[in-house]
């Protein structure tokens, strides 16, 4: 089995970033290859995505710690496909997130390290994003009216 992990700060603070990432459903809107994430009860999620030109579907697991503010998932296969999510703070407003992948797939382990690092970015990116958003409409919109 080989691992990847990437660890980044985000601005934002614990406690919400793991409001948005516990949510199954904002999975396809940071990993770009999975259209649709849709809880089905317990652990299981129904996930499926476009890897390399083919459309998957399959059932996935997702088991979220409240206490330890961290994520594990997987999917049973060929591969094997396992991770794991932890948040710590790292301030008032930012985050410390590491993010582990564990595969037997036989894999080119730069790609798959540059995926990992481009998905934590993108996760960022749509985190914070969220949060703004949120922000602002409590504030009566952009223009605080």
């Amino acid at each position: 089995m080989t691992d990847y992990s990437h660890t980044a700060t985000i601005d934002m603070p614990a406690a919400e970033l793991f409001a948005f990432l516990r949510e199954p459903r904002n999975l396809p809107r940071y990993f770009p290859q999975m259209s649709q994430a849709e809880p089905e009860g317990g652990d299981a999620v129904h996930v499926e995505a476009d890897v390399h030109g083919q459309h998957v579907e399959g059932e996935a697991w997702l088991k979220v710690d409240e206490k330890s503010r961290s994520l594990r998932w997987g999917a049973q296969g060929p591969h094997d496909y396992q991770g794991e999510l932890a948040i710590e703070d790292a301030g008032p407003a930012s985050s410390r997130l590491t993010v582990t992948l564990h595969s037997v797939r036989d894999a080119d382990d730069e790609e798959v390290q540059r995926g990992l690092e481009e998905t934590v970015a993108a996760l960022a990116h749509t985190a914070v994003a969220d949060a703004d958003v949120e922000a602002a409409e409590e504030e009566g919109g952009w223009t605080g009216r």
